[in-house]
């Protein structure tokens, strides 16, 4: 009786895991697309420094 008390809690807190996964993935999304060219902008010129030498 034990053992199913302790499967039926552990299944419970799934659902919240998957929300933070969730959670997680959309704020890399947004983050991403918000600092993306300027990331790309700033690679590029350094690129372009580096090459110049």
């Amino acid at each position: 009786m034990l053992m199913k008390q302790i499967i039926r809690d552990e299944t419970g807190d799934v659902p919240g895991w998957v929300l933070i996964t969730l959670m997680t993935a959309g704020l890399v999304v947004v983050i991403w697309s918000t600092a993306g060219p300027a990331l790309q902008r700033i690679m590029n010129d350094s690129l372009n420094r580096v090459s110049s030498f």
